[in-house]
C-alpha cells in the first residue's frame, strides 16, 4: 500500500453507524463525542485559498515527489539563490543500507549557496527591506521590539564581520548560549553568512552540559548575555559560561573570546563577573563594525549547524545538518504545513536551543520572507493569559506551540483564553510529541474557535523539518494524528523483523529513501549515527518511534519505543495511557513510564497532575484507572497512580521522562542532572509524594 493509499474520504465518512455525526468542519464546535474516527473537515473557503486545496492536488504532488525526487526538488530548489547550480544529473545521492557500504545522503551536491543570503539579502533585494523581519516580546508585557528585514542585514553584517576580524571562518564552529533575544537569530545567521558552524546550546543547560559540547566541537568563539529574567527568576547565564569555560579548559579545550551581550533588563554591566582578555561587551564592539559583509558561498553539503541531542547519560549526540538541503526542505516545509501567506504573523514558541526554533524560528520563515515573532519570557507571565495577550498585540495569525503548552493552559480554564480577542489567528499547530486528542479538542474549540485548522507536526531534530504534516487545506483532520507524509517522505511501519506492514498496523516508524532535510552525519561519530539510526532495521531510517496506521491511512504517533510499556505481552505505548488519563475531567496532565513488575515484566507508572482545587483521593485514583480500563482495556490500568503538583520539564516544556523513572523505581540517588529544569523544587515534591 502506497503511503497515501487510503486517503480516499468522502461524504459518507461524516456520519456512522446509527447516524452519529462524526465530523465537523472549520467554523462548527467538535461534536461531544471521542471518537478516533473524527474527521474535521477544512471549510470551502479556507480550502479555496490553500495552496494544496484538496487531496487530489496533495495526492498528485506527494507522487511526483516519490517518481522523480530529483526533479520534485529541483523546480523547487530553483526559487533561491544559487551562486552556482549543482549538477543536475546528481541532485539525489544516497545509501540507507548499511550491509551495501556506509550511509551516505547527498542532496544538490556542487551547488553553490548561502542559507543567510536566501533568509535576508534575498527579501531586501527583492523589495521587502521595509517588511518586518522580527518583532521581539520581551518577558515583561511593556518590553518590546522589531526589526525590518533591512535592518535585520544590517546588525547581521556587523556581527558576522566582528567574528571574522577575531579569526572566525568557513568550517569554524561557534557556540551560541543566548535566551530569545533578536540577538540569538542574529548570531545564527552571522555564523551562517560566513561559513561558520554555529551550535547553539539551549540557555538552560547546566556548565557540565555546556562544556560538554565545547569539548566536542571547540570552537573558536562561545556567544552568551550577562543574564535572563524568566517571569521573577533571574539566570545568571554569564555565571554559567565561566564555569563552563573552566571546565572545558581542563579538558583541553580553550575558547579565546567570550562574546557576552549586555541583557539591560536583567542585570547591569557592573553587576556581571568579568575575566579581562577573553570576555568582551556585545554592545562595546560589535556596532563599530561595516554594515555590509560578503558572503561565504558554500557547497550545498558544506555543514551549516550542530545541533546536540542530550541522552541521559553518556556522550550528546552532535546533529549535523548541511546546508543547501536543509534550507530547501526547512521553508518548504514551513511554506505548505503552515499555507504560509504573505501578510501572515508567525509564532512559534519554541526557544532556538532546539531543531523547532532553527527551522521554524529562524530558517523556515525567513526564507519565506515571513514576519516572526520572537519571545523572552515564560508563556504563564504575569498571568497564564500572556500568550492571547501577546496574539492580540501583534496581531499572530499562525500559533505554533507544544501540547504540554496547551495542557497547561488547558489547567488554568477558559477564563484567560476568552479575555482576548484572538480574531487574528487562522492556523494552529502543534510539535514535540503526539498531541492527545482532549488537548487538540481544546486547543481547537477554545483557543482557535473552531475555526483554525491545526497542523499536527511529527519530526526530529535529525530530519530538520516536518515528515508527517497535515496540510491545513487539504483534507480533514482527526484529533490526535499527524496525518499524512510530506513530499517526499515515505514512511512505512514494520514489524520487530523489519518487514513491512499494510494497511491498518502499529509498529515502528521507519523511513525509506532519503528527503533533503535529512541529517548527515552525528559528528565525528559516524559509527553511533549508523548503529543508531540505519543499523535497527537494514534499509531504512529507523526514528525510534512507535506509529499506528489507521483504515483511512492516518498516522497516529505512539511515541517513543523506549516508552513503549510490554506488560504481560501487551505493548502499550505511554501516550496512549496518558492520552486516557487526561481525557478524565479531573486530570489536567499525566507522564506514565514503566516499572519493573515481578508477574508482568513491566507495570505502568502514571504521575497524574490533577485540574487546580481537586483534591487527592482514593476514590479519584480509582476513578482514573477505570477511565483506563474503559478506554485502553484492563491490561493498560496503572499500576499506580503518583500524585504530581507539577512535572519535571525543561523550560521549552518537555517532560524528563528519565527523572521520572528514577523516582519510579525508587532510585533516587540516580537522579542526575536537574538544572534544565524549569521548577527544579518539582523533583522534591514528588519524591515527598511517593507513598501517598
Amino acid at each position: 500500500m502506497g503511503a497515501t493509499g487510503h486517503l480516499a474520504l468522502s461524504a459518507a465518512a461524516k456520519t456512522r453507524s446509527g447516524g452519529r455525526p462524526c465530523a465537523a468542519v472549520l467554523g462548527e464546535p467538535l461534536p461531544a463525542l471521542d471518537d478516533a474516527g473524527l474527521l474535521v473537515h477544512p471549510s470551502a473557503d479556507f480550502a479555496a485559498r490553500a495552496l494544496v486545496s484538496s487531496a487530489q492536488q496533495y495526492r498528485e504532488m506527494y507522487q511526483r515527489s516519490i517518481d522523480d525526487p530529483a526533479a520534485f526538488w529541483s523546480e523547487i530548489a530553483e526559487e533561491f539563490y544559487w551562486k552556482q547550480r549543482w549538477n543536475p544529473d546528481e541532485v539525489c545521492s544516497e545509501n540507507f543500507d548499511v550491509t551495501k557500504g556506509p550511509i551516505k545522503i547527498e542532496w544538490f551536491k556542487g551547488g553553490k549557496t548561502n542559507i543567510c543570503y536566501n533568509a535576508v539579502d534575498r527579501n531586501v533585494e527583492s523589495g521587502n527591506g521595509d517588511k518586518v523581519a522580527m518583532y521581539w516580546e520581551g518577558n515583561e508585557p511593556s518590553q518590546d521590539g522589531k526589526l525590518t528585514y533591512s535592518e535585520l542585514l544590517d546588525k547581521v553584517c556587523q556581527l558576522a564581520n566582528y567574528l571574522k576580524s577575531v579569526g572566525v571562518g568557513k568550517g569554524d564552529a561557534v557556540v551560541i548560549y543566548l535566551p530569545m533575544l533578536m540577538e540569538l537569530p542574529i548570531a545564527m545567521l552571522a555564523c551562517a553568512r560566513i561559513g561558520a558552524v554555529h551550535s547553539v546550546v539551549f540557555a538552560g543547560f547546566s556548565a557540565d552540559a555546556l562544556a560538554q559540547r565545547i569539548v566536542d566541537c571547540k570552537p573558536k568563539v562561545v556567544i552568551t548575555c550577562n543574564a535572563v529574567k524568566r517571569g521573577l527568576k533571574l539566570i545568571p547565564l554569564k555565571d554559567i559560561v565561566d564555569t563552563s569555560l573552566v571546565e572545558s579548559a581542563k579538558n583541553g579545550v580553550d575558547v579565546g573570546i567570550c562574546l557576552t551581550y549586555e541583557n539591560q533588563s536583567a542585570l547591569n554591566k557592573v553587576d556581571t563577573r568579568w575575566k579581562p582578555g577573553r570576555d568582551v561587551w556585545w554592545q562595546d564592539v560589535v556596532p563599530n563594525f561595516p554594515t555590509k559583509c560578503d558572503v561565504e558561498w558554500v557547497d550545498a553539503e558544506d555543514p551549516l549547524f550542530l545541533l546536540y541531542t542530550s541522552g541521559s547519560t553518556g556522550k550528546p549526540k552532535g546533529v549535523l545538518h548541511t546546508t543547501g538541503g536543509y534550507m530547501v526542505y526547512s521553508a518548504t516545509t514551513f511554506k505548505h504545513a503552515f499555507d504560509y501567506k504573505p501578510e501572515d504573523v508567525y509564532w512559534c514558541t519554541a526557544d532556538c536551543g532546539w531543531i523547532t526554533g532553527h527551522s521554524y524560528v529562524t530558517y523556515g520563515p525567513l526564507l519565506n520572507g515571513a514576519s516572526v515573532l520572537v519571545f523572552e519570557g515564560a508563556p504563564n507571565y504575569p498571568d497564564p493569559g500572556r500568550c492571547w495577550d501577546i496574539v492580540d498585540k501583534y496581531g499572530v495569525t499562525i500559533f505554533y506551540t507544544a501540547p504540554t503548552l496547551i495542557r497547561s493552559l488547558m489547567r488554568d480554564g477558559t477564563e484567560y483564553v476568552d479575555r482576548y480577542s484572538r480574531k487574528s489567528l487562522r492556523v494552529l499547530g502543534s510539535v514535540g510529541e503526539p498531541i492527545n486528542p482532549t488537548a487538540w479538542r481544546w486547543f481547537y474549540d477554545v483557543v482557535g474557535d473552531s475555526r483554525c485548522p491545526i497542523s499536527d507536526t511529527w519530526w526530529q531534530t535529525e530530519t530538520g523539518g516536518f515528515m508527517i504534516t497535515p496540510l491545513p487545506g487539504a483534507w480533514p483532520q482527526k484529533p490526535g494524528s499527524a496525518t499524512f507524509p510530506f513530499f517526499s517522505v515515505q514512511p512505512v511501519i514494520v514489524d520487530e523483523k523489519g518487514r513491512e506492514l499494510e494497511g491498518e498496523c502499529s509498529g515502528y516508524l521507519c523511513i525509506k529513501k532519503s528527503w533533503p532535510g535529512a541529517f548527515r552525519t552525528l559528528y565525528g561519530d559516524q559509527d553511533r549515527y549508523e548503529t543508531t539510526y540505519f543499523k535497527p532495521f537494514a534499509g531504512y531510517y529507523f526514528s525510534g518511534d512507535g506509529c499506528s496506521r489507521d483504515k483511512d491511512g492516518y498516522h497516529w504517533l505512539t511515541g517513543r519505543v523506549d516508552d513503549v510499556i510490554n506488560v504481560s505481552g501487551h505493548r502499550i505505548g505511554t501516550a496512549e495511557v496518558e492520552s486516557a488519563l487526561v481525557s478524565h475531567p479531573k486530570c489536567a496532565e499525566a507522564a506514565v513510564v514503566g516499572i519493573d513488575h515481578e508477574v508482568k515484566g513491566q507495570g505502568i507508572y502514571a504521575f497524574v497532575t490533577l485540574v487546580d482545587g481537586v483534591p487527592y483521593s482514593d476514590d479519584l485514583r480509582k476513578s482514573l484507572i477505570m477511565t483506563v480500563r474503559s478506554q485502553i482495556g484492563a491490561f493498560a490500568a496503572p499500576d499506580k497512580i503518583h500524585w504530581a503538583p507539577g512535572l519535571p520539564k525543561t523550560r521549552s516544556g518537555k517532560i524528563m521522562r528519565r527523572i521520572l523513572r528514577k523516582i519510579a523505581s525508587r532510585q533516587l540517588d540516580e537522579l542526575g542532572d536537574t538544572s534544565t529544569l524549569a521548577e527544579p523544587g518539582v523533583v522534591d515534591q514528588l519524591i515527598a509524594l511517593s507513598d501517598s
